[in-house]
């Protein structure tokens, strides 16, 4: 762990928000990830379930939560489950928490070693009318690996036929959606570490360097500052390769005259943040250039102000994208033709932008959150539209991170450069200690 260590005081308040949620009577259980083999004896870096992370703020294989507000003993409402330290296993792999550190982690008063949870945990359930489990429900999730969650849940079942299940991802979901200030800051220490990042960037980008420096520099910039490192898979994207979202290769050599498309984002204290811009390697727009980039720029600007609490996603999206086919008449890519001949689904702009716009941001990178409901204060959503142009060889996308207020929203990335003479200014402003 890199990052200052977070107060335990998050994880306890969400915890709080989550047994208040709780049907009466009901017991919950939560189960960290697996750890997950790679090849031989190896293993890839473990990643927590980001739902036992919020609630408990541990970052440990063979965790596990007790939530359970009903039972008689305050002291078994909630429980930590550890697994024991072993002497031999840490001089390998190195230290894991002890009971003290588990509770000044987590918040947690109660805890328990994994080897003998079974001594207490049939109690627990035969005292509770429900039991809450979790599973993923992102609509995205994609693939057959059954995991550890899902391994509990059929194990529970066998051993507690008789009790009623609750789903915790649908409480969670609309908790998780709501950002706390404790939260948000630790999302703003995650933005400002990308932002200086990409300070630094605007200096080190020139003709001749390769994708893969500028994520090495995206990598420095971010363990430098203390955060863990990237939230998510850094997408350095130069010419034509920036009209492919999801590009990750990053093996190209950026050449002058083009634009490079940078989506990336730091962690910091188990949070992310996600920052798109896109830059001239030589400093320099030119003039095509900057007429797409203010296009999209306003639409960005457009959307930002659109963010307010009550608003349908479903209107929002429309909104913007009517404002996206405004700007494409614009710069020339649409005609009003074009737009009143469009067919009811996309519109005439999803030629040029095939994304959504927004999308709910906060442990994980497109994080849980409602999708059909209205927008609520203390939600964070990114802010990305993007012009992506075939016959010109050019992809530009923009992306800040804002926290809905009922008194104005935040942009947590304010203080990044964004416009094209900021971007400017700064490129031929001489080098920058990352």
């Amino acid at each position: 762990m890199r990052y200052f260590p977070n107060n335990a005081e998050l994880f306890t308040a969400n915890r709080r928000r989550f047994a208040e949620a709780m049907a009466p009577g009901a017991i919950a259980v939560f189960a960290s990830n697996d750890e997950m083999p790679s090849n031989g004896d190896a293993h890839y870096p473990f990643r927590q379930s980001t739902d036992l992370f919020w609630l408990t703020g541990v970052w440990q294989e063979d965790s596990m939560l007790i939530l359970f507000p009903g039972h008689p003993d305050e002291k078994y409402r909630e429980v930590l489950v550890l697994v024991r330290p072993n002497a031999l296993k840490e001089k390998w792999d190195g230290k894991r928490l002890s009971a003290e550190e588990g509770k000044t982690v987590s918040g947690v008063g109660t805890v328990v070693w994994a080897d003998v949870l079974d001594n207490f945990l049939p109690q627990w359930v035969h005292m509770a009318d429900s039991i809450y489990l979790n599973t993923n429900e992102n609509d995205r999730r994609r693939g057959p690996l059954i995991t550890r969650e899902y391994r509990l849940i059929a194990e529970m079942r066998e051993k507690f036929p008789l009790h009623t299940y609750r789903r915790s991802a649908a409480v969670l979901r609309s908790l998780r959606a709501i950002k706390s200030a404790a939260e948000v800051a630790l999302m703003q220490e995650a933005a400002d570490i990308t932002g200086e990042t990409f300070r630094h960037l605007l200096h080190f980008i020139k003709p001749g360097v390769m994708e893969y420096e500028i994520e090495a520099e995206i990598w420095r910039g971010f363990v430098s500052r203390r955060s863990s490192g990237p939230a998510y898979e850094s997408i350095i994207a130069s010419g034509d390769s920036a009209r492919t979202l999801h590009y990750i290769i990053n093996n190209r050599e950026c050449r002058d005259g083009e634009l490079v498309l940078m989506d990336f984002g730091a962690s910091y204290g188990g949070y992310s943040a996600d920052l798109t811009r896109t830059v001239p390697v030589n400093g320099r727009f030119t003039r095509r250039q900057a007429e797409v980039y203010n296009a999209c720029l306003a639409v960005h600007n457009f959307a930002k102000k659109m963010l307010t609490p009550g608003l349908l996603p479903a209107d929002y999206v429309r909104q913007v994208g009517e404002e996206m086919s405004r700007q494409l008449v614009g710069i020339g890519l649409l005609t009003e033709a074009d737009i009143r001949n469009a067919g009811p689904e996309g519109g005439a702009h999803s030629k040029y932008m095939y994304h959504g716009v927004s999308h709910h941001l906060g442990i994980d990178v497109h994080d849980l959150g409602p999708r059909h409901e209205a927008f609520r204060e203390g939600m964070v959503l990114t802010v990305e539209p993007g012009i992506y142009i075939e016959e010109e060889q050019m992809g530009i996308r923009i992306e800040n991170d804002v926290w809905i207020r009922e008194g104005g929203n935040v942009d947590l990335m304010a203080k990044v450069p964004i416009t094209v003479e900021e971007i400017e200014a700064v490129m031929a402003h001489g080098a920058h200690v990352v």
